[in-house]
C-alpha cells in the first residue's frame, strides 16, 4: 500500500471511531408523558416547543405517551407504568393524571397542566414556591366558581337551580370550586346547587333530572372526563333544554353555549418550557407554579337561539368570539 493511501485509511479509521465516540456521547433524555387523548393539542405542542428549543426525537430526546381515553382505571395503570421506565421528567396533563402519579409516590421532577387547586391536592407547597419535585401551570384559580354563576345567571336570570357537571370519581378538583360557587349562589337568589356522586354514569342522571326542575342550569367544572364526552353531553344538554356554562371554549365549538376560561394552548407551552428548563438541570421546587392571567369569553348564538335565549347586548360585547 503506498504511503497516502495508508494515511488515508488511517484517517477514515480514526474518523469513524470518533464519530462512534460522539455518537455515544450523545446523552438521550426521557419524558413520560400521562395525558387524556393523542394527538390532542399537549403532546402536539410539547413537541414543538422542546423542537425550538433544541430537542430532536431519536436524537436527545425520546417521549413515552400514556394516553388513558378517560379511564381512572387506566390512568393509574398507566401512571405505573411510567414511574417504572425512570424517566428524567414526567408531565401530567390533567387532574386525573396528576392525582394518579400522585397516588404512586413519585420522587420524578413532574410538570402538570390542567391541573387545578395544587396546593389543596398536596402537590406543592405553595405557588411561589412549590418544594417538593412538582410544579407546572394551573389554568383555573377557585374564585372563577363565582364567576361563572354571575355569567350563567346573566344569560338565564331565571334560574334558580344549579348542577354542578364533573366525574365525581377520586382525583376531582370539584372542592376547589365550591365555595366561590355556593357564596356566588347565595347572592344571586339560586335557591339550589346539586352536584353528581358516585361515578361518573351519575353526571348523565343529573343533568336529565334538572330538565324536570323549571328555572335550572348547568356549570361544567375543569374535568378530563367531560371533557372527552363534551360532544355527547352538550347534545344532551342541548336536548334537555338546559343553559349551561362551560370552562373551555371546546365545549362551545362542541355545541354548548358558553364558556368562560383560559387558552389552553398557553398552558401547554408554558409547561413544555419548564420541562425544558428542568431537563437542562433546574429544580422543580424552585420554579413557581404559574397561574392564569388572561381570560376568554367564548359564545354560541346558535346554541342561545336552540334555548330560546336573547343574550345580552352587553355580554355579547364583552364576548372574545361570538360563534354565529
Amino acid at each position: 500500500m503506498r504511503r497516502r493511501d495508508f494515511l488515508k485509511a488511517v484517517g477514515a479509521i480514526a474518523g469513524s471511531g470518533t464519530m462512534a465516540i460522539s455518537k455515544a456521547e450523545v446523552q438521550v433524555h426521557r419524558i413520560g408523558v400521562l395525558a387524556l387523548d393523542a394527538p390532542g393539542p399537549a403532546p402536539l405542542l410539547l413537541e414543538e416547543t422542546l423542537k425550538r428549543r433544541g430537542w430532536t426525537l431519536g436524537q436527545n430526546l425520546k417521549i413515552e405517551y400514556r394516553m388513558y381515553n378517560g379511564d381512572t382505571d387506566l390512568a393509574h395503570r398507566y401512571a405505573r407504568e411510567l414511574i417504572a421506565l425512570r424517566p428524567d421528567v414526567l408531565y401530567a396533563i390533567t387532574n386525573t393524571s396528576m392525582a394518579a402519579l400522585q397516588l404512586e409516590g413519585s420522587t420524578i421532577p413532574t410538570v402538570f397542566a390542567m391541573v387545578s387547586d395544587p396546593v389543596g391536592r398536596h402537590y406543592v407547597d405553595s405557588f411561589p414556591r412549590p418544594g417538593r419535585n412538582v410544579t407546572g401551570f394551573t389554568p383555573f384559580v377557585p374564585s372563577l366558581g363565582g364567576k361563572w354563576v354571575s355569567i350563567l345567571k346573566e344569560v338565564a336570570p331565571d334560574i334558580q337551580q344549579v348542577g354542578l357537571i364533573y366525574n365525581p370519581e377520586p382525583g376531582n378538583n370539584a372542592a376547589a370550586f365550591r365555595k366561590s360557587i355556593d357564596e356566588a349562589a347565595n347572592v344571586a337568589g339560586i335557591v339550589s346547587v346539586e352536584a353528581p356522586s358516585g361515578d361518573s354514569s351519575s353526571i348523565e342522571r343529573l343533568i336529565v333530572s334538572l330538565k324536570e326542575k323549571p328555572n335550572s342550569g348547568l356549570i361544567f367544572l375543569p374535568d378530563a372526563f367531560t371533557w372527552i364526552q363534551r360532544g355527547h353531553l352538550t347534545t344532551l344538554i342541548g336536548q334537555c333544554g338546559l343553559p349551561a356554562i362551560y370552562p373551555l371554549r371546546d365545549f362551545v365549538e362542541a355545541g354548548g353555549l358558553i364558556s368562560y376560561g383560559i387558552d389552553m394552548k398557553t398552558i401547554y407551552v408554558g409547561a413544555a418550557t419548564y420541562i425544558d428548563q428542568i431537563l437542562r438541570g433546574a429544580n422543580p421546587a424552585e420554579l413557581p407554579v404559574q397561574v392564569p392571567t388572561e381570560f376568554e369569553l367564548i359564545v354560541n348564538q346558535q346554541a342561545a337561539k336552540h334555548l330560546g335565549l336573547r343574550l345580552p347586548p352587553t355580554l355579547l360585547a364583552r364576548a372574545d368570539d361570538v360563534i354565529e
